[in-house]
Order: C-alpha cells, then sequence, then structure tokens
C-alpha cells in the first residue's frame, strides 16, 4: 500500500511536454502528467500520435486556486465551447492562458480524465475543493441534456455574480478593519513610547497629577510591561477565534445568527444571502434540475446557516407536496417580496425567471448598502478616532494646563 502511495505521488509531482506527429503528419504538443517517460509514449500512441521528444518538467508552484479563477475558466470555456471549439481543445486552450501554475496542473488533470473516456462532470467531482456538488451537477445536467455549452453559459454567470457579492462584502468590512488595525497601532505606540516621556516631565513639577493622566500613564506602564502579553494575547485570541468560526459547526450557526443581527451590517449580509439563495435556486431550477435535487445545494450556497437550516425544511415539506412558497413563508426567513414572486413564479410557471429577477433587485440592494456603510462609516470612525487619540492627548497636557494657571 505505501508503494502504490508513492507511485501515486510520482505521478503528480512530474508533467512532461511532448512533441510528436498525428495521423496526418500534423506536428502536435503538449502536456501529460504521468509516471514516466514510457507511460507518456504509450498513451500517446494509443492515441495515433508518433512521439519525437518527451521532456519531463518539475511541477512548479503556483498562488492558491481561487473562486475568482474558477469563475473565470467558466466563463472562458463557455465561450469557446459556444463558439465550437471541441471540449478537449477548449482545455489546452484554458490551460495555456492560464497564469498560475495550479490551475494549468488543474485544467490538465482534467482534461486527461475526460481524453480517456470520463464525463466531464465525474471528472470535476474528483476535486471538490474547486468544484463543488452544485457546479458538478449543473455539468451533469448540461450533458445529459445536450445543452452543456448553455448550462455552462449560467454557470459562469451564477460564479461571476456569486464572486462580486462576495467582494463587495469583503471590502465593505476591510475598510473598519483596516481602520481598527490602525488606531490599535497608533495607541500602543503612544503608550509605549510617548507618554512614558511625558512622565519624566512631569516629575520634575513636583505636584499631583489629574486624575485621567494617572490613568493614562498607568495603562501606559502596563503596555510597556507587559506588550509582548498583549499582542501576543489579542493576536491569539484572533487567531483561535477565526479557526473555531472555521472549524465548527454548532460556532459557525451562532456566528451566522449574530451577524444577522448586527445593526447595519446585518442587513448587508441578510440582502447577500437572500440574493445568492435566490441566484442559486434560479440558476438549478432554469437547468432542469428537480426543485428537491436543487434545494440540496441552494442552502449552502447561500453562505449563511440560518438559511440551510431554512433550505433543510423546505426541502422536507417540498419532498411531502407542500408548495414552495408555502414552505418558504412557513420558515420567517424571506422577505414578502421573495415571498410574492415566488409565488407568482409558481403560478405562472416561470419560477426561475422570477427568482432571477428577485436576485438580481437584492444583488442591486447588496451595492447600495455597501455604499451606504462605507459612506456611515467614515463620520462614526472620524469620531472615534478622535475621541481615543483626543482623549488621550488632552489627558497629558492637562497637568500642562494647570501649571500655566498656577504661574
Amino acid at each position: 500500500m505505501a508503494t502504490a502511495t508513492a507511485a501515486a505521488k510520482s505521478v503528480k509531482d512530474f508533467v512532461f511536454e511532448w512533441e510528436g506527429k498525428d495521423r496526418n503528419g500534423k506536428i502536435v504538443r503538449g502536456e501529460l502528467r504521468a509516471g514516466g517517460e514510457a507511460m507518456v509514449s504509450a498513451t500517446l500512441r494509443r492515441q495515433g500520435i508518433l512521439v519525437n521528444k518527451v521532456k519531463k518538467r518539475r511541477a512548479s508552484g503556483g498562488s492558491a486556486i481561487k473562486q475568482k479563477d474558477i469563475a473565470i475558466f467558466t466563463r472562458q470555456l463557455a465561450t469557446m465551447m459556444r463558439a465550437g471549439v471541441p471540449l478537449l481543445q477548449s482545455f489546452d486552450i484554458v490551460a495555456r492562458g492560464a497564469t498560475n501554475p495550479r490551475l494549468t496542473r488543474l485544467l490538465n488533470d482534467i482534461r486527461q480524465d475526460v481524453e480517456t473516456g470520463t464525463s466531464l462532470s465525474s471528472a470535476f467531482r474528483k476535486h471538490p475543493m474547486y468544484f463543488d456538488a452544485l457546479y458538478c451537477n449543473l455539468v451533469e445536467a448540461g450533458e445529459a441534456g445536450g445543452i452543456l455549452e448553455a448550462l455552462l453559459d449560467r454557470l459562469a454567470v451564477y460564479q461571476e455574480k456569486t464572486v462580486a457579492i462576495k467582494n463587495k462584502i469583503k471590502s465593505a468590512l476591510t475598510y473598519p478593519v483596516a481602520v481598527m488595525v490602525v488606531a490599535f497601532i497608533v495607541v500602543a505606540v503612544i503608550m509605549i513610547f510617548v507618554v512614558p516621556a511625558f512622565e519624566d516631565v512631569f516629575k520634575s513639577f513636583g505636584a499631583d497629577l489629574p486624575a485621567p493622566t494617572l490613568f493614562i500613564i498607568a495603562l501606559s506602564k502596563f503596555f510597556v510591561s507587559y506588550w509582548w502579553a498583549i499582542f501576543g494575547s489579542i493576536g491569539g485570541g484572533i487567531y483561535f477565534f477565526l479557526q473555531t468560526w472555521k472549524r465548527s459547526v454548532p460556532m459557525q450557526k451562532r456566528m451566522d445568527r449574530l451577524l444577522l443581527k448586527v445593526p447595519v451590517f446585518g442587513d448587508l449580509m441578510y440582502k447577500s444571502a437572500i440574493a445568492r439563495w435566490t441566484r442559486t435556486l434560479s440558476t438549478m431550477f432554469a437547468a432542469g434540475v428537480p426543485l428537491v435535487e436543487a434545494l440540496d445545494s441552494v442552502g449552502g450556497a447561500s453562505g449563511n446557516a440560518v438559511f440551510a437550516e431554512a433550505t433543510e425544511q423546505i426541502q422536507r415539506d417540498v419532498s411531502t407536496g407542500a408548495a414552495l412558497t408555502t414552505s418558504m413563508q412557513t420558515t420567517g426567513v424571506f422577505p414578502t417580496m421573495v415571498l410574492q414572486m415566488s409565488s407568482i413564479g409558481e403560478e405562472s410557471g416561470s419560477l426561475d425567471h422570477m427568482l432571477a429577477k428577485a436576485a438580481e433587485f437584492y444583488e442591486d440592494e447588496v451595492d447600495e448598502a455597501v455604499k451606504a456603510l462605507s459612506s456611515l462609516m467614515e463620520p462614526f470612525i472620524i469620531v472615534i478616532l478622535g475621541g481615543l487619540i483626543g482623549g488621550i492627548v488632552v489627558s497629558m497636557y492637562l497637568p500642562i494646563f494647570k501649571l500655566g494657571q498656577v504661574v
């Protein structure tokens, strides 16, 4: 078993560049992942290629593959297949144009699986880290219905919209977090370097110091003596909290519920979850995936445990014959507008279209919420920083003011 594992690792560690001639005498080139040159030559011979040259190269590193990379790949693949480019050739073109070596290796692995007779959806399922169940189910539906190009185009739109919403939320959260970090660093520098200098000056006064000044001096001494503990505990606490949030399901559920209740930010998170939920269900339903099966992927795609639990309840109700809108209303999670549009869609037989309209509306709402949040945060942060830094400065200058009054 150890030998098999080692062999599998060697296959993954090497990529071979080859050159040869096809049955028509045309020079062809490509890349193939294998355990040795003999395997490359044998594979190419089975494809009718006369091999002239095989060169092994060590697979280079590269940055992590992000959802944005998968969205771009999906858009490129959909565009080329709509233009009539064969699937394997499309993979070749996209892989050669990728700037990330990891993405290139991933696409070459998928291409090789498809070339040996594996369906595209099955090839994607071998890489669940990058292609989730929703992605694979839609590709499988496209293969079964002979409409792969159309569903890849829908997938590209879905992924682009999802990435856009995530980026907007990140941009809305980055600004206040960055300001908080800078504020903490500034306060720490003042406490460790500036306040001790003032303390030396105050000792020469020989007078009693005001209470605010004494408090700041005591806080400064604590910073000077235990700065390592302060920075370590804050950094360790943040790391532990984020890791627990990432790995613990109960923690994720509690935080998701809490985030929806936070003033201002909660409204943004709620609208983004609604937009992703309706966009996902619309995409799945339009692809011909049965409603009960489509709901399997919808809850997780919303990005919020509250909506995931609500989706599970909806799925149970729908599987027993209940209407989608009635089930949605029972959860108490969805806004009136989404319920009304869902009801109209069910009655008119255009559920996918109405859900897509709801998704577009809430995506626009997310845009407006991000703009409003940015406008609201600027004066709020200025007041907080001004009060914090200003309070420290005034506290340190109070003895000087008193000394001036005495003189």
